[in-house]
């Protein structure tokens, strides 16, 4: 396709679950070739528009038109374990084939399965190794790899198709830092027009355009994620002072209003007068009034005009504010000092103490232990030794210690809740009735139907949002929260409302992140880095 082109156009485009639920409503707009990050809130139909535009679905209404084949990676990869990674790949029946063919088997359906692509075999170990994976791994089953080796095959087999439109669903999700760095050298050498959500903010800075599904309608910017967002504040800057200029012109044209209609009756009066009093003439009189008359209905309409478009340009303004709903983290106060001794992480050579309101962040390569250590870490505070049984004994060596008993964990799993149960029925708790509750619920964007919805029904943000709601009721509150790939089912906007939190939380904080982006912004005191079983402090 040739530079600068659409690759996909969306024609008022709506889509409706079978529940009645609307996922997208009358969508327009148009991708061009080349790399563009789509964003927008959780549940603004991100995911359902990639697997429209995939072809996966059918839109209730509306047209979708694309400039060649579409391939698209999922969200959720549904994996056959039992299968080796060339046909993760899409190149297994070529591959076999060939090798047929070289074993002295002729039978023409090989020729078929084989067309002229002779050399996928080289060009498919070739694709896995500049991805990172180990040699050999074409024929290595699906389920030898880890989690983050099984995103990178599949990736690698979405370019290696070589499909004119590729669509990625959230692709470093999960994947630690190698991983990650991996996916972005694939996406920067990317040939063809590709399509990403994500909120990986180093990801999306990788792509040439951004954009964003907002209220039912597609904008595009022409840049990466961080251009677009500084464009979108100086915007909306530009909008709120727009709006308070357009309001102080409405209050300026009412009052100027009033000041015309005492004007006119100022004029009224003493026409009345002076014809009571005869000073003129009653004619004379008659036709000054019909004059007055005609210049105060000229006045009235004027001003009336005038407020009616300083009404509508205060209207205009509005709208282009933003009025997002947002959750609101109130972090409670622990009241820690600086000074005391929250916990103690180490191995078998060194240690560190975690003192006062201090940041600590946790990274290292998937499977390097990082759970298990602050797993260990809250199960210390709880007294319960059982968790550690069955540990991996890679891990032996870790030590985490608490020293105090107020620790809020959030686990990567986001589990402790039940999911039989619904939002309320979780979080219920002795003094606080549900009108409260519920209350405090909605500043997490849960409420009405949702907090009556069980837990297994939620969206992965909502049940996050309802496990960081259950962490945070808690009474008295944490003096340290933990918290395990906290960013990995949320949009960006409530990334921000998490950073903001943790800015001004009085406790310590440890996290586990692979999201260098998120770290930054959180800015911890201390980084530890977690590789073979030992710990590093990172400067």
């Amino acid at each position: 396709m040739p530079a600068n082109s659409t690759a996909v156009t969306l024609d008022r485009i709506s889509f409706t679950w079978p529940d009645g639920t609307v996922a997208l409503d009358g969508v327009s707009g148009a991708f061009d070739t080349g790399r563009t990050g789509l964003v927008g809130r959780n549940g603004a139909g991100k995911s359902t528009l990639l697997s429209l535009i995939a072809g996966e679905r059918a839109p209730s209404a509306g047209q979708i038109l694309v400039a060649g084949a579409v391939d698209r990676l999922p969200q959720q990869l549904t994996l056959d374990v039992d299968r080796p990674v060339a046909d993760l790949l899409g190149v297994g029946d070529a591959v076999r084939a060939v090798r047929a063919i070289t074993s002295g088997d002729v039978d023409p359906a090989h020729f078929d399965a084989v067309g002229d692509d002779w050399d996928v075999e080289a060009r498919a170990e070739a694709a896995l190794a500049e991805a990172g994976l180990p040699a050999g791994a074409l024929d290595r089953r699906v389920g030898t790899l880890s989690g983050g080796e099984a995103v990178l095959a599949a990736l690698v087999g979405v370019r290696l198709r070589g499909a004119p439109i590729a669509l990625l669903d959230e692709p470093t999700n999960n994947l630690d830092r190698d991983a990650r760095a991996r996916v972005y050298d694939l996406v920067r050498s990317w040939r063809g027009t590709l399509i990403v959500v994500s909120h990986d903010t180093r990801l999306l800075d990788l792509m040439d355009d951004t954009a964003e599904l907002y209220r039912g309608g597609l904008s595009v910017f022409g840049g990466g994620y961080t251009a677009w967002r500084e464009a979108l504040e100086a915007e909306q800057a530009a909008a709120r002072q727009a709006e308070t200029a357009a309001r102080q012109v409405v209050r300026r044209e009412k009052r100027d209003r009033l000041q015309t209609e005492t004007k006119i009756a100022h004029r009224q009066a003493a026409g009345h007068k002076a014809q009571v009093e005869k000073r003129v003439p009653g004619i004379v009189a008659g036709n000054r009034k019909r004059a007055a008359q005609v210049t105060a209905g000229k006045l009235r309409t004027d001003a009336a005009e005038k407020v009616a478009s300083a009404r509508a340009s205060l209207d205009a303004a509005e709208r282009r504010v933003r009025d997002d709903e947002s959750v609101h983290i109130d972090l409670p106060d622990p009241g820690v000092a600086t000074g005391r001794r929250i916990a103690t992480l180490g191995d078998a050579y060194r240690e560190w103490v975690v003192q006062g309101p201090e940041r600590v962040a946790l990274i290292g390569p998937n499977g390097a232990g990082k759970t298990t250590l602050v797993e260990r870490l809250v199960a210390h505070a709880d007294r319960d030794r059982d968790r550690d049984r069955g540990a991996d004994p890679r891990f032996a060596s870790l030590r985490a210690l608490a020293h105090t008993d107020r620790i809020g964990y959030l686990s990567q799993r986001v589990d402790g809740l039940d999911d039989t149960r619904t939002v309320l029925e979780n979080l219920r708790t002795p003094g606080m009735g549900d009108v409260e509750l519920r209350n405090r619920l909605a500043r997490f964007l849960l409420r009405g139907d949702a907090v009556h919805r069980p837990v297994s029904a939620l969206s992965g943000g909502e049940r996050f949002r309802a496990a960081l709601a259950r962490l945070l009721f808690t009474d008295p509150p944490p003096q340290l929260l933990v918290l395990d790939e906290p960013t990995n089912n949320l949009d960006l906007d409530t990334v921000d409302q998490l950073v903001d939190a943790l800015a001004v939380y009085g406790g310590a904080v440890v996290v586990v992140s692979h999201d260098d982006g998120f770290l930054h912004r959180v800015g911890p005191d201390l980084v530890l880095e977690l590789r073979d079983g030992q710990l590093t402090e990172r400067r």
